[in-house]
Order: structure tokens, then sequence, then C-alpha cells
């Protein structure tokens, strides 16, 4: 089992669902998120001030996965968030030791999906 946390452009967001779903994965977490990285940010004019902004808004998606899932999964995210440009994203994927189903109490694999 394993946790696959990707970080996307908010504007890419509808074309990763839709590659995931062709992947047939549809369970996922979605959250909007502020960070930075080689985009580095911009200056902005706000109210007569000018305003460095480093903080950029992105999109966090969680997905957890059996291990048959892991390449597919990965493969859809970087094909639907790629433009190329700096500050596409990142994906991690992670170990997860353990998943348990809070309606069934079924852990393990079966509790992923």
């Amino acid at each position: 089992m394993k946790m696959i946390v990707a970080i996307i452009q908010p504007e890419k967001l509808d074309d990763v669902k839709e590659a995931l779903f062709h992947a047939e994965v549809s369970k996922m977490t979605v959250s909007r998120v502020k960070g930075c990285g080689q985009q580095g940010g911009f200056t902005e004019h706000y109210r007569g001030q000018i305003r460095n902004v480093n903080l950029l808004e992105k999109i966090k998606i969680e997905i957890a996965v059996n291990d048959e899932f892991v390449k597919p999964t990965v493969t859809a995210i970087v094909k639907a968030a790629k433009s190329g440009n700096i500050g596409d994203g990142k994906i991690f994927v992670m170990p997860m030791d353990e998943c348990i189903r809070i309606r069934t109490d079924e852990e393990g694999p079966g509790a992923i999906g």
C-alpha cells in the first residue's frame, strides 16, 4: 500500500482528475495549499504598496493506492499536470503502513478500494 501526494497547479486539477478516472483511480482527497519552490513568486502592487508574493496557490491531491496502482496513478498525474514550465509540481510516493475503513473496520489493502 502506498500514499501518493501530488502538488499541482490549480488550473490542472480538472485534467488530472479526468486522467485519474481513465486510470481507474477515483478516490482522492483534494486540498488548496500554498507553497514556494523554484518559481520563487512574484511582485505585485496592492493599494499603493509593493508586495512580494512567494507563497503561491497550489492543489494537493492525496491518493491511497494498492501497489499495482502506483505506476498508473503517477503516470496519469504526470501526463495531465505537465506543462513543461517551472512550477508544474511534485509527486511524492510514500509507504503506508495501515489503512482502516471506519464504517466496516476492514483493514489493509481491502480498506483502500
